[in-house]
């Protein structure tokens, strides 16, 4: 059978299979796993290899999201540093500012590479409200002052379903982080912009560039040229414009 073939020539079609067969597996996990989670919760898959739109599978509504929707922006952004991680518990927020609890498990090949990337996203607010209810009844004194707690140092994650609100979401924020308007910003400013924008993985989006030149005022070749000189380092260097 072709399973027992070990020649050279089968090497690409049997990791295709390796990662074809895992993300199918990993999607029956969800579906099955998923159906046992407490209201409130989402699991889901995203194949590594589809990024930025990456969702395979998914089972539960918390952040709205369906197959073929795009990964989160920290997803993204450890994909475009090469930096793929398994996180587990950690803390971030939906846009209406309830709290989740998130974990994310990188799953590799057999060669190492990773393929794929398990998430369990569970909503916090209802045990909240439960621990709350139980701080009154048991110890109402010791009780912290409402929004007195440790979310202000929550992870900020978007959960989006369009990879435009994602692309925009990006912008705003390196935009925003310059503190400078865009009518006053020289040369190294957007560079600057475009230089956090690409550690952010925002050029693997669809028509990347185009926006990025539409926020900053400036052409898509400016912003080739711009990539250019960040890539091999000439912008420490370059002459101050308006463009």
């Amino acid at each position: 059978m072709a399973r027992a073939r070990t020649s050279v020539r089968d090497t690409a079609s049997e990791s295709f299979d390796e990662r074809t067969l895992l993300v199918r597996a990993l999607g029956e996990l969800v579906d099955a796993l998923g159906a046992a989670l407490p209201p409130g919760s989402e699991m889901l898959v995203h194949d590594l290899a589809k990024l930025p739109n990456s969702v395979v599978a998914i089972h539960g509504d918390l952040t709205h999201r369906r197959i073929g929707d795009p990964a989160t922006d920290l997803l993204l952004a450890a994909a475009r540093r090469g930096d793929l991680q398994t996180r587990v518990g950690y803390e971030t927020r939906l846009a209406d500012g309830r709290r989740l609890r998130s974990s994310t498990v990188i799953v590799r090949g057999s060669d190492g590479e990773p393929l794929a990337a398990v998430c369990l996203n569970s909503d916090l607010s209802v045990w909240e409200s439960i621990h709350h209810l139980s701080g009154l009844m048991l110890a109402p004194v010791s009780l912290p002052a409402p929004g007195d707690d440790s979310s202000a140092d929550a992870s900020e994650e978007l959960f989006t379903s369009d990879v435009d609100e994602l692309a925009l979401h990006l912008i705003e924020r390196a935009t925003a982080a310059s503190g400078i308007p865009i009518e006053l910003m020289r040369k190294k400013h957007k560079i600057e912009i475009v230089r956090e924008l690409e550690s952010r993985g925002f050029f693997m989006l669809k028509g990347a560039a185009d926006k990025a030149a539409s926020a900053l005022r400036v052409s898509r070749f400016t912003i080739y040229n711009y990539l250019n000189e960040i890539s091999d380092g000439s912008d420490a260097v370059a002459e101050e414009g308006t463009a």
